[in-house]
């Protein structure tokens, strides 16, 4: 479930949009502006399905419709939506392991726990790791101590742990899994997107590789974090290090804004920010089966039936 958890942000779509996913254990949850529909493909070949309509954050709370704090709340929201999300999808998975008469389930305490421990080493790994290094090159090479070339080292090294940590991880069976199916939201996203009806035929022929991609976001993310941190006016570890964690939702309001504007300006220079982030999703979408290409529509068509019952007006092809 840890592992599950640290991959969340790299399978989040980055931005708000009509139509947008994210992989879970053995499935896929889709969003429509004000619905949320999963579906989970459990190992009797059934399929387990969750839906709940979900308005929008900046309808509930308007300041979130401002620069900066629509990116705190959307990526907040598709945060909790994601890990709600794969919940349900574990719970699909533990009720089949059972005996048939008790019904197991991820338990509220474990859930926390496990976010508390994900949290714990997402600050210990792309915070303190980096951190602690680029201060320890700054001790061996006096060039590094100047702001910028110690924030620009910084960066790099949390980069290569970003890299060498998501190949790692996506060798794994159970995750290497939750790929494909990531792969699967995108082709079928894709499908949507193109007009064509939504059929496994049809979705196979696209892509696994999408620009609002959570993958290109962390990127961008890691990029603008080398820029913010370099304003900071301290020189103390301790310091540096608290500041490192109270920007989070800043540079990620700022990085969501970057990634809005490349998004609906293809040909701009920001739109370039995105093509490492398209490359680096050879790693977290892989070519998906047919069957999951099922569950992803699936997912997809339920989200936009409940958005249509809410008065919405999407087309299910």
């Amino acid at each position: 479930m840890a592992a599950h958890l640290q991959t969340l942000p790299a399978l989040a779509s980055a931005e708000e949009t009509l139509i947008g996913g994210q992989a879970v254990m053995e499935g896929v949850m889709m969003r429509a502006p004000h619905s949320y529909f999963v579906a989970v493909r459990k190992p009797d070949g059934q399929l387990a399905t969750e839906e709940m309509a979900v308005p929008r954050i900046s309808e509930r709370y308007p300041w979130f419709k401002y620069p900066i704090l629509r990116g705190v709340g959307t990526l907040g929201q598709a945060m909790y939506l994601g890990i709600r999300a794969l919940r349900f999808s574990a719970n699909a998975a533990l009720a089949e392991e059972g005996d048939g008469k008790s019904q197991q389930e991820v338990s509220p305490w474990l859930m926390t726990l496990n976010l508390a421990f994900s949290l714990a080493f997402f600050i210990f790994l792309y915070k303190f790791v980096p951190l602690y290094l680029a201060t320890l090159l700054a001790k061996w090479f006096p060039v590094f101590e100047g702001r910028i070339l110690f924030n620009l080292a910084d960066g790099i090294i949390r980069m290569v742990i970003f890299l060498v940590f998501l190949y790692s991880i996506s060798l794994w069976k159970d995750i290497r899994r939750v790929f494909e199916y990531h792969g699967a939201e995108h082709k079928v996203v894709y499908n949507y997107e193109s007009g064509l009806p939504l059929t496994v035929e049809n979705a196979r022929q696209f892509t696994t590789l999408h620009p609002r991609c959570g993958t290109s976001f962390l990127l961008v993310v890691m990029v603008i974090a080398i820029g913010v941190y370099a304003l900071i006016p301290f020189d103390g570890f301790l310091l540096k290090f608290v500041w490192r964690i109270a920007l989070l939702p800043v540079i990620a309001g700022i990085s969501y804004e970057l990634i809005r504007f490349a998004a609906r300006h293809r040909q701009s220079i920001l739109a370039f920010l995105t093509t490492p982030g398209l490359w680096l999703q050879r790693i977290t979408t892989q070519p998906p089966a047919d069957d999951q290409l099922a569950v992803a529509i699936c997912a997809l068509q339920g989200a936009m039936a409940l958005e249509n019952a809410q008065g919405g007006e999407l087309v299910i092809s």
